[in-house]
């Protein structure tokens, strides 16, 4: 039998009772963009993301999640804070603790909640096959906007976002439209053009994918590109009108600690990076990849004090951190150089 309008509101209640900024509700036989998803994949756009291209017989269908699923409830976390004053950028979405277990934390006391009330539950935080914005937008937590992130008309792009299938059958919300118009700031800021058009993502060419899920050699074709993002990129998130809104996270361990210097963490052992990043989304990038990122970084915006520690990782027994390093220690010298001859009057070599 379906829930009473009353339910689905203590449902909602109950959710933003818990923490969560945004809660909304979809039927099961939601609404996917499957052929562009399928598209997507056999285009290899998904980069070395190989898991995208499993269990897509239950990605595409929730049905299939749990037996007599109804509906999916789904759930947004705001993350937003301002950029910190550091050398180097990290997405904001990592800047504190992983999202992910806080989150899923959560959504357990939601299914016992939910379970109470007689329903069979499955809670998701990016950790199963589930199409989490195109059903957030079946919820009513906002639209797609033409760089494929979810935009809420309150806390713009900054939402985590969390999943409940359910047993349950709510009442679903009204599907917001697109307020996008015109605008194609998102698409234009995008330093290495990773939007094909709009609403279209080759993922393989984000700097967050590059600099996250890339397990290898950062191409030479992005290394300038990705400036001083060492860890992700929020530029279609900066740039978007509907930001100018967003209000710091109520979530104190998503604010960020602080960091050393770039430079310092290219000394670093296993032991310290997994001091400073236990319990954070940066962790899972492990050590060397850490380096690599942080090489690339310097590469781009690095000065002479820099050499040294570069020298010591160009020596090292790591060959993709070596490489790396050697290419950062050539960019550095050259603008030393270019610098040197425009103090003289010489044109730039």
């Amino acid at each position: 039998m379906p829930a009473p309008p009353s339910l689905t509101r203590q449902c909602r209640e109950e959710a933003l009772r818990l923490g969560f900024d945004a809660c909304g509700f979809a039927p099961i036989e939601v609404k996917l963009r499957k052929e562009y998803y399928r598209r997507w994949i056999e285009e290899g756009r998904h980069g070395n993301m190989s898991w995208m291209e499993r269990n897509n017989d239950r990605r595409l269908n929730p049905a299939k999640i749990i037996p007599g699923a109804r509906s999916i409830v789904m759930v947004g976390l705001n993350y937003f804070q301002p950029e910190p004053d550091m050398r180097g950028r990290i997405a904001k979405y990592a800047l504190g603790r992983d999202y992910h277990p806080l989150i899923y934390k959560r959504l357990k006391k939601l299914c016992a909640w939910m379970r109470e009330r007689g329903g069979a539950q499955k809670p998701y935080v990016d950790t199963g096959p589930l199409l989490e914005k195109p059903i957030a937008v079946e919820a009513g937590l906002g639209w797609l906007s033409k760089s494929t992130l979810l935009l809420h008309r309150r806390f713009g792009t900054w939402l985590f976002l969390g999943a409940v299938v359910t047993t349950l059958e709510f009442e679903p919300d009204p599907v917001d439209s697109d307020h996008c118009g015109s605008c194609r700031r998102c698409l234009d800021v995008c330093p290495t053009d990773a939007f094909p058009a709009p609403y279209q993502l080759d993922a393989s060419r984000c700097i967050s994918y590059l600099t996250i899920e890339h397990r290898g050699s950062i191409p030479m074709t992005f290394r300038e590109a990705i400036g001083d993002r060492v860890f992700g990129c929020d530029d279609c998130l900066d740039v978007c009108p509907w930001n100018r809104w967003a209000r710091t996270t109520r979530e104190t361990k998503f604010l960020f600690p602080g960091l050393p210097d770039l430079r310092e963490t290219l000394s670093w052992k296993e032991a310290d990076f997994n001091r400073h990043f236990r319990g954070t989304s940066l962790a899972r990038l492990k050590l060397p990849r850490w380096k690599r990122n942080v090489c690339v970084v310097l590469g781009n915006i690095g000065v002479e004090a820099d050499l040294p520690a570069l020298a010591c990782l160009a020596r090292g027994t790591d060959p993709m951190v070596a490489e790396h390093a050697h290419w950062a220690i050539g960019k550095i010298t050259s603008r030393q150089v270019s610098k040197k001859e425009a103090v003289k009057g010489m044109p730039p070599s």
